[in-house]
């Protein structure tokens, strides 16, 4: 599987920013895309990801209410972030993977990473 992310740059503080991830490959029937960040000194953390079967979606609690995670038909994966704060600067990573319902957050659960997209949010 190969994953292809974009939709980074910079913003001001409050505004939005969409991600896509891409993937191509074998993809495989049954599986989850997540969105990571990784700030600079911080591990990389669970941002928000979708399973395919129920299209259920799940949120760090810090962009809850915020951040919205959606798919297409062509297998791609979006991350609509609206009102973004200097807190979400980070490398944002798109994964996928086919963890168990309980790893969804955990990063160690994903075979297939992207190659990160950069997003900057100035105060």
């Amino acid at each position: 599987v190969q994953l292809q992310a974009s939709g980074g740059g910079l913003v001001q503080a409050g505004g939005s920013l969409r991600l896509s991830c891409a993937a191509s490959g074998n993809t495989f029937s049954r599986y989850t895309r997540s969105w990571f960040r990784q700030a600079p000194g911080k591990e990389r953390e669970f941002v928000a990801g979708i399973r395919w079967g129920g299209g259920n979606t799940y949120y760090a609690n810090s962009v809850k209410g915020r951040f919205t995670i959606s798919r297409d038909a062509e297998n791609t994966v979006y991350l609509q972030m609206n009102s973004l704060k200097p807190e979400d600067t980070a490398v944002y990573y798109c994964a996928h993977g086919n963890p168990i319902l309980s790893q969804t957050r955990d990063r160690t659960s994903y075979y297939y990473w992207g190659q990160g997209t950069q997003v900057t949010v100035s105060s």
